[in-house]
């Protein structure tokens, strides 16, 4: 196949890919000091700017690449490799613009108001336009176990007044804006997101980020004590009595990218461990080295076959998406949940077995694994969690056979 024959975007997705493994290559030198600090890495996303990466979902029209998950996923995955930390702050980056653009092809029927959601598009090719959601809160937890959030966006004249305590806000330090889940005051109130300037006057970041792994992501609290937006800053705004609505692509792009970022850590500890296998020559081995021995090949085979599954489920399963939006096959709603499930279980298995092979020189800190593997336990408990993931999946599985059961009966 000739360069003629290859689709622009095909030959776009390709060129930003490879910008992002170059990228990923120095953000790896760096990530060992942000993780001990905590610090957001604001250099890394200097570094993503200027590579054009922050602007991959935006729409053509708008400046930015326009291209779909599947390049998103690609792209995120190469990064965390590097680090983890960074590839996660840039998967909500990329998953929010994507569905700005959503928003903007749907017209009248989008969320976003239209004057807003180009605005924030072109500040994004700009070099702002960084943000990402604030969701979960203290009493609520995430609202993928229900609920409604204590967040009240108030209206006051020709503005939304917003008070409310939100936690785990994902890079907040390096945000230009946050979408913040609220509930209104109004007789019959509305739920929806409001866009929340981060420098706006009210808002507080409350550095309360110190968790096991993950560390640079720098998911702080963020207070909202009476915050003024215009009132074309309310994003999707519907009745509160229906909940949260979730639209497909919506979390498919989420799910997809958040398993990305703990399957490119996982495959980091496999890079590392396979350097050490061909260097670490034990004594009783008389010179041969570990990756010698046939239980370790057979092990290290176990973390090939998790890891090749999960490029498969990852990659197939964006594909299918992104012609779903172009107007092929309807996905079904629940399988990127499962897609999440799986590639983190197998993500945290494949660690675990290099930590397994490589004895106390994984967990020494002078050497990387340590880190993978607390980067990746995160994957587990990473709202929904796979416990609730599994929950979910068997009370549909328990409601489908509760509702066939009268049939067979009849049919008995």
């Amino acid at each position: 196949m000739s360069q003629a024959d290859v689709a622009p975007s095909q030959l776009a997705q390709t060129e930003l890919v490879h910008r992002a493994q170059q990228l990923a290559q120095d953000f790896a030198a760096l990530a060992e000091r942000h993780d001990a600090s905590g610090e957001a890495p604001a250099p890394q996303f200097e570094a993503l700017r200027r590579a054009g990466l922050l602007t991959l979902t935006v729409p053509q029209a708008l400046g930015g690449w326009g291209l779909g998950l599947e390049a998103a996923q690609a792209v995120v995955g190469a990064i965390a490799q590097g680090d983890p930390s960074v590839a996660l702050i840039l998967s909500m980056q990329l998953g929010q613009h994507a569905a700005i653009a959503r928003s903007l092809a749907r017209g009248e029927h989008g969320d976003w108001p239209r004057a807003l959601a180009e605005r924030v598009a072109r500040e994004a090719v700009q070099g702002r336009g960084l943000i990402n959601s604030a969701q979960v809160e203290p009493e609520l937890g995430s609202p993928s176990n229900g609920g409604l959030p204590k967040t009240v966006a108030r209206r006051a004249g020709g503005q939304w007044r917003l008070s409310g305590h939100k936690l785990y806000v994902t890079g907040v330090p390096l945000l230009d804006y946050i979408l913040v889940l609220a509930v209104t005051d109004e007789d019959e109130p509305r739920l929806g997101s409001f866009l929340v300037p981060r420098d706006a006057p009210g808002v507080r970041v409350v550095p309360t980020w110190n968790q096991l792994g993950m560390r640079a992501t720098a998911s702080h609290d963020v207070v909202l004590e009476d915050v003024a937006v215009p009132l074309e800053h309310a994003v999707g705004l519907h009745p509160a009595r229906l909940g949260l609505q979730r639209d497909v692509q919506g979390n498919a792009w989420y799910f997809l990218l958040v398993a990305t970022v703990y399957d490119g850590a996982a495959r980091a500890a496999r890079d590392w461990l396979l350097g050490f296998l061909q260097e670490r020559r034990p004594a009783a081995l008389g010179g041969a080295n570990l990756a010698s021995l046939p239980t370790v090949q057979e092990a290290v085979g176990q973390i090939e076959v998790a890891l090749a599954a999960n490029a498969l489920l990852l990659r197939a399963h964006a594909r299918a998406c992104d012609q779903s939006l172009a107007g092929g096959e309807p996905v079904d709603p629940q399988l990127a949940g499962v897609v999440k499930h799986t590639v983190v279980d197998n993500a945290v298995q494949a660690t675990r077995l290099a930590l397994e092979l490589a004895g106390n020189h994984g967990l020494a800190r002078r050497n990387p694994l340590e880190r993978h593997l607390r980067n990746v336990l995160c994957g587990h408990i990473h709202a929904p969690s796979n416990s609730l993931l599994r929950a979910l999946a068997g009370r549909r599985a328990l409601e489908r056979a509760a509702a066939d059961a009268p049939t067979a009966a009849r049919a008995a």
